[in-house]
């Protein structure tokens, strides 16, 4: 499956409860333990109430670099069953639903993603990744979210990928 295809699978009420401790770190630490760091990306774990065992994530937070207060933050886990692997993005709210997510790595244009849900603190798209997206992601240097807050305005996070492939691989 390719960025701009989405799942809208309900998801595991382990990983939403991690998803929305996630979003609260848009500005402030994420939750869950740091079990490793890999350049820019953490590995942060954690046992959400109810849940049988640890729930790990890749994640990594940036603000915009003109705006301060406006950030994002990417969340790549394994589900429960492992046989998916998603990529949550917390995008701020505000953000222009219909317009969707873009994704670019290093110069190419991977695609868009929908919105699949808001929560009290950001809009969440969400993306089940397959072989091609992760190696593109391994392989790149820099990969640029980008937002819209009008239909012209787009802004773009751009996020270091170096250790992204040393992280993923440390996920359980």
């Amino acid at each position: 499956m390719s960025l701009h295809r989405l799942t809208h699978r309900s998801a595991l009420p382990v990983l939403v409860l991690l998803l929305a401790a996630t979003a609260c770190a848009v500005r402030a630490q994420a939750q869950g333990a740091v079990r490793s760091v890999h350049g820019e990306w953490q590995v942060r774990c954690d046992t959400p109430p109810g849940a049988q065992g640890e729930q790990c994530a890749l994640i990594q937070s940036v603000t915009a670099e003109d705006r301060a207060n406006v950030g994002l933050t990417v969340i790549v886990l394994k589900t429960a069953d492992k046989k998916s692997r998603l990529m949550r993005v917390v995008a701020p709210l505000g953000v222009l639903l219909p317009s969707g997510l873009g994704l670019k790595i290093d110069n190419a244009d991977i695609g868009r993603a929908g919105f699949v849900r808001c929560l009290p603190n950001g809009c969440v798209a969400e993306v089940v990744m397959d072989d091609n997206l992760i190696k593109q992601l391994r392989g790149g240097t820099t990969a640029t979210f980008i937002i819209f807050q009008t239909p012209e305005e787009g802004i773009g996070f751009p996020m270091g990928l170096k250790g992204f492939g040393e992280g993923y691989d440390k996920l359980p």
